[in-house]
C-alpha cells in the first residue's frame, strides 16, 4: 500500500487559501493508494471563535475529498477540520474511499487542556475503524497518541493501520516521537502520523521508522508491506497473549 503524508502548515483562518492548498498537493500525490492530511489544515490550529470558522456538519469537507479522492483515485483521511453539529463544535476526521465515498468519521476523543481544547470542543465517544482497499484501518487524532489504552482499543478492533492527522508542537518532539514507536510496538500496526508543523513519520509494527518528514511542507510518501506485520505476529502475538482478566 502506496501512502502519502501532506504535510503543510495552513494559514491561520484563510479557509479558502487552505482549500486551495490542499487540492494543489492532493493532486500532487494522486500516485498514491491512501492520502492523509494533517490535523485542522482548512483552518489552521486554530482560529477563534471557533464557531465562525467551522464546517456546518463538515459538509463542504465531505464533498471536497469525496471529490477529491474520486478524482485522483485514492483514498483520503481528510485530516481534521471544526465542524459544527448539533449545536457543538467538534475536531472531526473525515475519511473518504477511492470510490469517492465517505467510509468513516471520527471526533476527537481527548481535548489538549493545555491549549484549552476542552473550552471550546466537544470530545468524540466512540472509535472509528474502517477498511480501505480491504485493510482495516483506525483513526486518531494528535493528543489521543498519548493515550495507550485508546490506541490498544483500536487494535483490538483490528486495525492494521492507524492513522493520525497532527497539530504537534515540535517543541514536544522527542516525546511524540517515542509514543509513536511504543504504539506501534505494543500494538502490533503500522502507525501514519501526519503532522502540520513538521517530521512527519511512517512507522512499523517493529517501532522502525520507515519514512520521516522534514520541517517543511512535503508531500512524503512511503510503501508499506502488510506481509511485514504478519510476519511480526507470526513471532509473537501480542494482542493473542495478554490476559484481561487481571484487576
Amino acid at each position: 500500500m502506496k501512502i502519502s503524508i501532506v504535510q503543510f502548515k495552513s494559514e491561520p483562518g484563510a479557509v479558502e487559501a487552505n482549500f486551495a492548498t490542499a487540492a494543489r498537493l492532493i493532486e500532487s500525490a494522486r500516485a498514491s493508494d491512501v492520502i492523509i492530511l494533517p490535523e485542522l489544515w482548512s483552518t489552521g490550529y486554530y482560529p477563534t471563535p471557533v464557531e465562525d470558522f467551522a464546517d456546518v456538519d463538515g459538509t463542504r469537507t465531505t464533498e471536497f475529498i469525496c471529490a477529491a479522492a474520486q478524482r485522483v483515485n485514492a483514498n483520503i483521511i481528510g485530516g481534521s477540520v471544526i465542524v459544527s453539529s448539533g449545536g457543538q463544535i467538534f475536531n472531526r476526521c473525515l475519511i473518504a474511499n477511492r470510490h469517492g465515498e465517505l467510509a468513516a468519521a471520527y471526533d476527537k476523543t481527548h481535548l489538549f487542556s493545555f491549549a484549552k481544547e476542552d473550552e471550546v470542543f466537544r470530545a468524540g465517544d466512540r472509535l472509528a475503524t474502517f477498511e480501505l482497499d480491504g485493510v482495516r484501518c483506525g483513526a486518531a487524532i494528535c493528543y489521543d497518541l498519548r493515550f495507550p489504552e485508546f490506541m490498544r482499543r483500536l487494535a483490538l478492533a483490528g486495525a492494521e493501520i492507524i492513522f493520525i492527522p497532527a497539530a504537534w508542537s515540535l517543541k514536544r518532539l522527542v516525546p511524540r516521537q517515542i509514543l509513536t514507536k511504543a504504539r506501534a510496538i505494543e500494538n502490533q500496526v503500522f502507525i501514519v502520523f501526519a503532522n502540520s508543523a513538521g517530521k512527519s513519520e511512517v512507522v512499523n509494527p517493529r517501532g522502525e521508522v520507515i519514512a520521516e518528514g522534514g520541517r517543511d511542507a512535503e508531500i512524503l510518501t512511503v510503501d508499506i508491506d502488510l506481509n511485514e506485520r504478519a510476519a511480526v505476529i507470526s513471532t509473537m502475538n501480542l494482542l493473542a497473549d495478554r490476559n484481561p482478566h487481571v484487576d
